[in-house]
């Protein structure tokens, strides 16, 4: 479990296609406080450590993963990072479980007084579940939703407003238009979903 504060910005060192990918991560994690088999999200995905030394860490991205999260997987790429949760630690963000949904593609940049407002462009299978007012994963890093445009093709079109801070300390600072994203919904958000596909008919 997440809160989407990131903590620390990797920087990828390392690709080896052994099936899966074995990629090596830099980090200014004191990585003798990490243990093997420990969880980190990697711009919002979580991954299990399998191989650590001083200034770095390696994890395994399957097939899947790489198919359904953003191209971010190649040498001299920069990640957040963020390390599990512990029992009693603030929660500054929202829960996210670093399990992705899909991704977004950055359509527009503009300022926005010292902030940048971004919009992003999500499927049709997202588009219900992101709200205004609501909180959004954004390669790992949680905001709240500005605006919600709903597309003819039932697509969406959504918002946010990064201030000077988050595009200081992550990523989303570099985004560029055209650029891909990993998203993951409102944990409630896919609760609800569930729960309302398996309601019995009205009476």
């Amino acid at each position: 479990m997440f809160t989407g504060i990131v903590t620390d910005i990797g920087t990828v060192e390392a690709v080896e296609d052994r099936g899966d990918l074995r990629v090596r991560v830099s980090t200014a994690y004191d990585t003798t406080t990490v243990d093997l088999g420990a969880s980190i999200a990697c711009s919002g995905v979580c991954l299990t450590v399998v191989d650590k030394a001083p200034g770095w860490f390696a994890v395994d991205v399957s097939h899947e993963t790489v198919s359904r999260t953003a191209d971010q997987w190649a040498q001299g790429r920069r990640l957040n990072l963020e390390r599990a949760l512990k029992l009693g630690e603030e929660l500054g963000g929202h829960i996210v479980t670093g399990h992705v949904d899909g991704t977004g593609t950055v359509l527009e940049i503009a300022p926005d007084g010292d902030s940048q407002r971004i919009t992003f462009a999500v499927p049709a299978a997202l588009a219900p579940f992101i709200a205004a007012k609501g909180s959004i994963t954004i390669d790992g890093v949680s905001l709240t939703v500005n605006t919600v445009t709903d597309q003819p093709d039932r697509s969406a079109q959504f918002t946010v407003n990064l201030i000077p801070h988050t595009q200081a300390v992550t990523t989303l600072g570099a985004l560029a238009q055209g650029q891909a994203v990993n998203l993951e919904i409102d944990v409630l958000a896919r609760y609800l979903q569930r729960m309302e596909a398996h309601r019995g008919p009205a009476r």
